[in-house]
């Protein structure tokens, strides 16, 4: 299983902040956000963002970072500073 959370905006738009997906079939970050976008339109419409970040067990990453069984994956808004 691939731990899968979501934070701030991103959070409140799904209504969801984490969930588990099997990893079978995901290697890596952007099969993973294919599989996500695939449950319904508002699901696509959350992760279709080019400026969405990612972190892989912690650590930033891009959406061509492998992924693998074990992984806690993060999705989040691009983050702003004042």
């Amino acid at each position: 299983m691939i731990k899968v959370l979501f934070f701030a905006g991103l959070r409140e738009q799904l209504g969801c902040d984490a969930l588990d997906v099997d990893a079978a079939d995901i290697a890596s970050i952007a099969q993973l956000r294919t599989r996500l976008a695939g449950k319904d339109a508002a699901w696509q419409s959350a992760l279709a963002s080019e400026q969405l970040q990612v972190a892989v067990n912690q650590r930033l990453a891009t959406m061509h970072a492998d992924v693998k069984d074990g992984d806690e994956v993060a999705f989040f808004p691009p983050v702003t500073g004042g």
